[in-house]
């Protein structure tokens, strides 16, 4: 058998099995689990504060945590009794109160910084998950209010006591999500997610550097 026999059946089967791996691999990044999606339900109901007050590093870590059963949906803080009715209904289990372990639930609240006492640390920037604090090092910080979910985890870090949490004078209605509340959930998760990536990528460069200078030290010393 001739190599111009056998060459085209071979170039044709290449082409078919080129054109199914890429239909899989499109159909595998839009065909999702019934799990995932339930994740993304329950992360949907969520405030996207980021607070971690449930324990967890993060809302759809708590989404993905209710949706394996693994914790319950009385204890996201900010969201209170609106979030706990709104995952009851989703879920269809009963409404539980607040879980004391996490905390109060509080009226929203944003942090302000007292210009005045900050020293420009910078050390708040990283912290804020959603990275609605604007500053740079040995410069004066400010938040950006309309950007900031109330997490808290901008205070800890603060070596002068300079950021205070300020009410909004906002409040939901028993059981239910206001509209503006929902979108302004989305862009909060759209932020962290931003936020997040940044951190991967610069650890990862971080990392390159790191391997880069261990090799230049053993060719030094090779």
């Amino acid at each position: 058998m001739s190599l111009d026999t056998v060459l085209p059946p071979l170039l044709v089967a290449a082409g078919l099995a080129a054109t199914v791996g890429a239909l899989l691999g499109w159909a595998a990044t839009r065909i999702r689990s019934p799990a995932d999606t339930m994740v993304e339900r329950i992360d949907a109901l969520l405030p996207q504060t980021q607070c971690r007050r449930c324990t967890f590093p993060g809302c759809r870590p708590y989404a993905q945590a209710i949706a394996n059963g693994a914790a319950d949906i009385n204890r996201c803080p900010p969201g209170g009794e609106a979030t706990i009715q709104a995952l009851a209904t989703l879920l269809g289990r009963e409404p539980r109160p607040l879980d004391p372990e996490v905390g109060a639930s509080k009226p929203r609240q944003v942090a302000w910084i007292d210009e005045s006492r900050c020293i420009g640390c910078a050390r708040c920037l990283p912290a804020c998950p959603v990275d609605a604090i604007v500053g740079a090092q040995r410069f004066m910080h400010t938040v950006i209010a309309v950007q900031c979910t109330g997490c808290e985890l901008c205070l800890p870090p603060c070596p002068v006591d300079c950021i205070d949490m300020r009410p909004t004078g906002e409040s939901s209605p028993a059981g239910h999500l206001r509209a503006d509340e929902a979108s302004r959930a989305a862009a909060a998760r759209r932020r962290f997610e931003r936020h997040e990536q940044r951190l991967r990528e610069a650890a990862e460069a971080e990392r390159g550097e790191f391997e880069a200078a261990r090799r230049r030290a053993r060719g030094a010393t090779a």
